[in-house]
């Protein structure tokens, strides 16, 4: 096989991966056996460990000498650190939609928006897809690709450990409020408003978690701006 083509059927396996990470089939702390999921892939190991390698590098995966790769996991003070860098990097995104959107930025955040609460008056479950929809729309839209690389790695950590949690209904109807509400904030170009409103919905988002996992991370610091929200 061409380097050419291992590298593409790597990123291919990398993918049929993330999903399982993302979507909840790979739980944090899984040890990933290369021989079952070559075998189960109908592939060789060169690819696999090619796409495990790419999935290391972006921290969905975790390589020690001893174990091999095992699914990223964190504990209570790991996922508060997580919060505190992904609110600082979504609060900048959030700042810069506001300052730089045009009106095809405010269709796509709107249309992002629309498709999410139509699937889930649907009766399904927020996939995680539609969630990183929003998010990384909102990211485009800032046009600020060293933000959005940041921000792709810890999107998806915080993602994979909310992966084996319930997530109630009225939890699903607050996040969607929250994206309209951070979406109608840039469209009027209220840059500090959408910071704001970023920093309360990743907040209920950590809440939840804490709650869930019966862990303590304390919420980042964001003193609200006078007149600003104080609720999501």
């Amino acid at each position: 096989m061409s380097e050419t083509l291992q590298r593409g059927l790597a990123v291919q396996i990398a993918e049929v991966l993330r999903e399982r990470l993302l979507g909840g089939s790979l739980l944090p702390g899984t040890r990933i056996n290369e021989v079952v999921l070559a075998r189960e892939l109908g592939t060789s190991r060169g690819p696999l460990r090619e796409a495990v390698r790419l999935l290391v590098s972006e921290g969905l995966l975790v390589h020690s000498p001893n174990r091999g790769a095992t699914v990223f996991a964190a504990d209570p003070d790991e996922v508060g650190a997580l919060f505190e860098l992904r609110t600082a990097l979504e609060m900048a995104s959030a700042r810069l939609a506001a300052e730089r959107r045009d009106d095809k930025d405010v269709a796509a955040l709107r249309s992002a928006c629309a498709r999410a609460r139509k699937t889930v008056q649907g009766g399904r479950r927020f996939p995680y897809r539609l969630d990183l929809d929003f998010h990384r729309t909102l990211t485009n839209t800032a046009r600020s690709p060293r933000v959005a690389e940041q921000l792709w790695r810890v999107q998806q950590q915080v993602i994979l450990l909310r992966s084996p949690l319930d997530v109630p209904a009225a939890h699903t109807a607050g996040s969607l409020d929250d994206h309209e509400e951070i979406a109608a904030a840039v469209a009027d170009g209220d840059g500090e408003r959408a910071a704001t409103l970023m920093h309360l919905h990743l907040d209920r988002v950590r809440a939840h978690m804490a709650a869930s996992t019966g862990s303590s991370t304390p919420a980042p610091p964001y003193p609200p701006a006078s007149g600003s929200p104080t609720g999501g």
